[in-house]
């Protein structure tokens, strides 16, 4: 791979991983209850997280012409995605409200953010790099994840709050 397809792939990262990092950080300052702001509080500090790492990579790459091996990739990222849905959280969100469609929205970002790290995790041939991109891929699958399951309880709450249900 070249260089410059290297550094624009993590500056596409890293563009990606802030624009999550401040649509979460706005969804918890407009949310009313304090478990929802949390939550979102978390999602930004994920992203912040991402932002730090990837940054790290960009000036390694630059540097060396080489991504830095080992290091926060080394880490689970399930441990820290599957607690940030607690069962209180699907009670506070409106089904039908902006925190519902902040989620949905939010699900879009992760998606997309799968799918270029899962790419790029195929194309390259850095063992250092393709670590990077497999971690990242697993931890965004994990928001996403937990976005959907958040979305499904809340579509199956104005479901059943509307009487949707054929039977």
């Amino acid at each position: 791979m070249t260089q410059d397809k290297a550094l624009e792939i993590l500056k596409q990262a890293i563009l990606l991983e802030r624009r999550g990092k401040s649509f979460y950080a706005e969804t918890a300052k407009a949310a009313e209850n304090q478990a929802v702001r949390e939550f979102f509080l978390n999602m930004a500090s994920e992203e912040e997280r991402h932002i730090a790492i990837l940054s790290e990579q960009f000036k390694s790459y630059t540097a060396t012409g080489r991504f830095r091996a080992g290091g926060d990739a080394d880490t689970n990222p399930e441990s820290v995605a599957k607690t940030v849905l607690p069962s209180e959280l699907q009670k506070r969100i409106s089904a039908a409200g902006v925190e519902a469609a902040a989620v949905s929205a939010a699900m879009a970002m992760e998606e997309r953010a799968v799918r270029l790290y899962a790419a790029r995790s195929e194309e390259a041939s850095d063992e250092a790099e393709k670590a990077l991109y497999q971690w990242l891929a697993r931890w965004e699958t994990q928001h996403l994840e937990t976005l959907a399951e958040l979305d499904r309880a809340l579509t199956e709450t104005i479901w059943n709050d509307n009487s949707f249900w054929p039977f």
